[in-house]
């Protein structure tokens, strides 16, 4: 659930949104350079435990984009600590990006939403659904925005299949496939420990179950096969018309094996295609004729940053993703991991069962 900002937190405009970012490990940084390119909000903190992450030099890694060669901040005019309580109790820290290993995110959320601060917590909030509640339960305690970070659901071409959907314009889905799967991260070592990071099944797939919950609801029940690692699972809604729909997400066993990002989406009347490999990625075929829509120029994590800024300022809060979703996602990941082990097909609970 999501509250708009308080009064002092809604600006209308009238001042920049200070950020401060704990942790800067590859994902950290790429939020702090996202929040750079944002009008209307400043990096003002960075925090990490590694004192030598701490002079502004770019962090290598990642699977989406490249790394960047510039610095990541000025150290003469950004608060950089090893303690995290230091920059929760800056003043001139409005939004927390909680950017740690995933086994922090509930508790240094919760720190920051108690010293005043609003709340992005990246991806997976956690790998149980019981601590994502937690922390929703809290969030509803205070006046603060608490936002997961779900970077693929602004990512150019892919934030447009939900509305496709909606639209009814090309009839009802019939069919849809995701796939997600890369090279195993390198940057860190973090990612080998399943018990920390979940696996590829939490930290990659993630965003597929996340488009299968927005684009067509919760799935009733689900069968997968693989492993943690690397998986397909088949999403069953129920009812007549309940379309096709599967999901593969993983992390390939070569380490120099190039990441894709995909999905093919069949209507009754149109059939949807993106490929993050194309230029540009997404492409409809609308009776016999193929179609590009124009997209933004920007990453997702741009976009993302914007949007929470947005809310901040203005106290509009429409289409940020939600700790209840958060929940449901997290859910129905807990019900692929039960169907690994098993076997079988397993019932999705719904929050609160």
């Amino acid at each position: 659930m999501l509250h708009e900002p308080s009064q002092a937190y809604n600006l209308n405009g009238d001042r920049e949104i200070g950020v401060g970012v704990i942790g800067l490990g590859f994902i950290g940084a790429t939020h702090l350079r996202a929040f750079s390119e944002v009008e209307g909000c400043r990096v003002v903190a960075v925090c990490d435990a590694e004192a030598d992450r701490l002079d502004g030099r770019p962090a290598r890694g990642g699977n989406v984009i490249e790394s960047a060669e510039a610095p990541l901040f000025d150290p003469s005019q950004v608060n950089a600590t090893t303690d995290p309580d230091q920059l929760l109790n800056d003043d001139r820290v409005d939004l927390v990006c909680v950017c740690t290993p995933t086994d922090t995110h509930v508790d240094l959320a919760i720190r920051a939403l108690d010293a005043g601060r609003h709340a992005l917590v990246e991806k997976p909030v956690a790998i149980s659904s019981a601590d994502v509640e937690r922390l929703g339960a809290h969030a509803r305690t205070v006046d603060r925005l608490c936002v997961p970070a779900m970077c693929v659901r602004y990512w150019p071409g892919w934030d447009l299949l939900p509305g496709l959907i909606r639209s009814g314009r090309h009839g009802r889905v019939l069919s849809a496939r995701f796939e997600r799967l890369g090279a195993p991260p390198g940057w860190s070592s973090f990612y080998a420990d399943a018990s920390r990071s979940g696996d590829a099944l939490f930290d990659l797939h993630i965003h597929d179950v996340d488009t299968v919950h927005r684009c067509l609801g919760a799935p009733a029940e689900v069968r997968s096969i693989g492993r943690p690692g690397h998986l397909l699972t088949s999403y069953a809604f129920g009812g007549d018309a309940s379309p096709m729909v599967t999901a593969e997400g993983g992390w390939l066993s070569d380490p120099a094996a190039a990441f894709r990002m995909r999905f093919v989406v069949e209507f009754e009347g149109a059939l949807a295609e993106f490929d993050l490999a194309h230029d540009p990625p997404l492409s409809l075929l609308v009776d016999g004729e193929q179609r590009r829509p124009a997209l933004r120029a920007e990453t997702g994590w741009e976009a993302q940053a914007r949007s929470v800024v947005h809310a901040l300022r203005s106290g509009d809060c429409a289409g940020l993703a939600t700790m209840d979703e958060a929940v449901r996602v997290t859910r129905t990941i807990e019900a692929e991991l039960e169907s690994l082990r098993s076997g079988c097909a397993v019932r999705v609970s719904a929050p609160g069962a």
